[in-house]
């Protein structure tokens, strides 16, 4: 499969890419304000893990809302993170 194929392939689960960057992009800036804020509550798992998340919520509202794994993915960021902290109590 070639590049311009993948791209057709990907469009329809993950919408217009320009669309999915503006909603992701918008998704971001309205959390990211507030990492400053919590910068030190914050480890930089979970901001990853909120970015992801926004990404893929950007996913879901530009491409294909039933497209499972897009929810599936936003489950698995915040696992990570929920198994993370219930490590760190553990020890």
């Amino acid at each position: 499969m070639n590049i311009d194929e993948i791209l057709v392939e990907r469009g329809k689960t993950h919408g217009k890419f320009w669309e999915h960057a503006k909603v992701s992009q918008e998704l971001k800036e309205a959390i990211s304000c507030h990492f400053d804020t919590h910068a030190n509550s914050l480890s930089p798992q979970q901001q990853e893990a909120l970015e992801m998340i926004c990404h893929k919520i950007a996913r879901i509202v530009a491409g294909n809302p039933n497209f499972v794994d897009h929810w599936r993915d936003i489950a698995g960021y915040a696992t990570l993170v929920a198994d993370e902290l219930e490590a760190q109590n553990d020890n």
